[in-house]
């Protein structure tokens, strides 16, 4: 986000947050970085905001909020009432927000507005896991929080993103597992589609403030982390186009009254050629860049809109079809590790072409020891691959 910014209108934004981060270490592009303890608690996070923002009135310009992770946002919307005065942002309403970040509550809002998901249980920590061997009757199966706020709340040892579980012994252990952990939400079980990773794809969207689509693209997926804890963050995204779905997913949103940006993860199951929502993240995604790359900066998006009060009229939603392969990988991993046919040749091409974009290489951040730790992350990742334990089922 802080070069699409830089990119868009040439400002360094100001970063608030817990700890430093690899990505935004030693970046020329960012203009100062505040780390603030216990910043994702409600109680240091609204105060923390409104004096940040008191010390940045001297400056005299309107100020812009983007949350980055799945907590931060929620804060932002939780507290809305109590930030609005200081800083200008686009999100949904709270209530939206759990309809779409609670997942027994998503998939059947999904349904209703006819997007396919997967085969999909439920379960209520604390319940008896019995009951759930008698309605899994197919394994692999996905196993992921209902609540992923609450669920990172309770860490524990050997805590991940997302489970995949092969038998109702392994489903027990976990369930057991978390539940020992005082998490009390939701647990969701659903179908585990077959496929690596060019099976997921990817669709970000802008609503402005009026809740009309601006643009909506589409992308499949190359790559992701192959560790436990970070599966889910793709690596690798290249463009594609498919009008059907990405009007599904664009009426979906307007009529469910969202605003701001929107990011949807998606699977392909070859078993019925259905495009199966997964989620919808209330907010850019680590790889949602890739739009900046075709041409719709996701800043110049929240700007022109929250600023300078710029929207696209009715029936203007611009669906993107334009080439790009991005990666924050480098070039080598993704010749190695994406295997599939035709995929495989439309990355060679891409890279024949020199439509490969990278933002951690973006050429306005100068600084050397930026490019230092980049070069040092390029090396980790041969060794991050070759020892991954995620293995992809075909």
């Amino acid at each position: 986000m802080a070069a699409s910014f830089h990119e868009a209108y040439g400002v360094k934004p100001h970063v608030v947050g817990k700890v430093q981060l690899g990505f935004t270490h030693y970046s020329s592009i960012i203009s100062s970085t505040t780390f603030v303890e216990d910043l994702d608690k409600p109680e240091v996070f609204v105060p923390a905001l409104r004096d940040y923002a008191q010390s940045l009135r001297r400056e005299g310009l309107p100020l812009l909020l983007v949350g980055t992770s799945d907590h931060y946002v929620r804060l932002i919307i939780e507290n809305a009432d109590q930030l609005k005065d200081l800083y200008r942002f686009n999100y949904p309403t709270e209530d939206l927000l759990n309809a779409l970040h609670v997942k027994d509550a998503f998939y059947p809002l999904a349904q209703q507005h006819g997007l396919e998901i997967p085969e999909t249980h439920i379960h209520h920590v604390g319940d008896p896991v019995e009951e759930l061997q008698e309605t899994i009757t197919r394994y692999p199966v996905i196993l992921k929080p209902g609540n992923s706020v609450e669920y990172y709340r309770n860490k524990f040892p050997g805590q991940e993103k997302v489970y995949r579980l092969n038998s109702a012994e392994e489903v027990a252990s976990v369930v057991a597992r978390i539940s020992d952990s005082g998490y009390r939400g939701t647990l969701i079980i659903q179908d585990f589609i077959p496929g690596d990773d060019t099976f997921i794809w990817d669709s970000v969207l802008y609503l402005n403030t009026e809740g009309r689509a601006e643009f909506v693209n589409f992308g499949q997926v190359l790559l992701q982390e192959h560790e436990a804890s970070a599966i889910g963050n793709y690596t690798a995204i290249i463009s594609r186009f498919n009008r059907e779905v990405m009007t599904q997913l664009k009426e979906f949103l307007e009529a469910i009254g969202y605003t701001g940006i929107a990011n949807f993860d998606i699977k392909y199951d070859s078993r019925d050629q259905a495009f199966k929502v997964l989620e919808v993240n209330v907010r850019q995604g680590r790889s949602s860049w890739y739009a900046t790359a075709q041409g719709h900066n996701l800043a110049g998006y929240l700007v022109e809109d929250l600023i300078h009060g710029k929207r696209r009229e009715p029936g203007e939603c611009a669906f993107v079809d334009k080439d790009v392969l991005f990666t924050v990988v480098p070039q080598y991993i993704l010749r190695k590790y994406v295997t599939a046919p035709g995929v495989r040749d439309d990355v060679a091409r891409m890279i024949r072409q020199k439509k490969v974009r990278n933002p951690l290489y973006y050429s306005g951040d100068t600084s050397l020891l930026r490019r230092a730790w980049l070069a040092v992350r390029a090396v980790r990742y041969r060794k991050k691959y070759a020892n991954a334990t995620w293995a992809d089922a075909s």
